[in-house]
């Protein structure tokens, strides 16, 4: 790997403390149990996994990776939390996953080493954890074949984000650990498309999401105002 590593140790210590717990559904990964079928099925009908080769970046224990797997596609995970890397191997192992493999390597790496070899790219509640997103989008856009999805989620930048994803869900709601996300790294959507369009991508579907702490239920929806879903496209050659 390289020397300058777009990540941040504090980060990667914050996940690596808590891998154990990764695929624990009442555990503090619960959101990402809940999450996961709504963003499994969206991209799904976008590109249909079935058959494909998949990337995902910031894979942690394989949640998102193991799940497309089980949906068809020949999935290779990337992370650079060796503890979670160790846990979503080992529950491919006890779940008896087909056609899903891990490797502890940057995204920018892997793009120096691989360009143009994935159909599809999902890079899912990880922008907002590096230091430079930019970067991280612009290696997913090298990485995928011409024609290519490439799937982005993370967390928008305004005073009602705040206030839901910061002071809502880890401080009254608990339901993620203090200190799981920044304000300051944030993104607005405005600014992810900015730095999709400059790496030759489309972005050709949007989509929030949103949560009801009363039923405990997650759905998509129009609302980009706080979580929100990219569906961005490498034009063919």
């Amino acid at each position: 790997m390289t020397e300058n590593v777009n990540a941040d140790p504090a980060e990667l210590a914050k996940f690596s403390e808590l891998a154990h717990r990764w695929w624990d559904p009442d555990s503090e990964f619960r959101p990402l149990h809940q999450i996961n079928p709504l963003r499994l099925d969206w991209i799904h009908q976008i590109a249909p996994l079935d058959g494909q080769c998949v990337l995902d970046v910031g894979c942690g224990g394989g949640i998102l990776a193991d799940s497309m797997a089980r949906k068809g596609a020949d999935v290779l995970g990337i992370d650079l939390a060796t503890k979670a890397l160790r846990v979503a191997r080992l529950h491919a192992i006890e779940a008896q996953t087909p056609r899903v493999r891990y490797r502890e390597i940057s995204v920018e790496d892997l793009a120096r080493e691989a360009p143009d070899s994935f159909d599809t790219v999902t890079c899912m509640e990880m922008l907002e954890h590096v230091p430079d997103p930019h970067s991280v989008v612009s290696s997913c856009a090298r990485l995928v074949k011409p024609g290519g999805w490439v799937f982005f989620s993370t967390i928008n930048r305004n005073p009602k984000a705040f206030a839901f994803a910061i002071l809502g869900a880890e401080y009254l709601l608990r339901l993620l650990p203090r200190g799981t996300h920044e304000y300051a790294k944030f993104i607005q959507p405005s600014e992810l498309a900015a730095a999709c369009r400059s790496v030759g991508l489309d972005v050709l579907h949007t989509r929030g999401m949103e949560y009801n702490p009363a039923t405990r239920r997650y759905w998509l929806s129009s609302d980009t105002s706080v979580n929100y879903l990219f569906a961005t496209r490498r034009p063919a050659a």
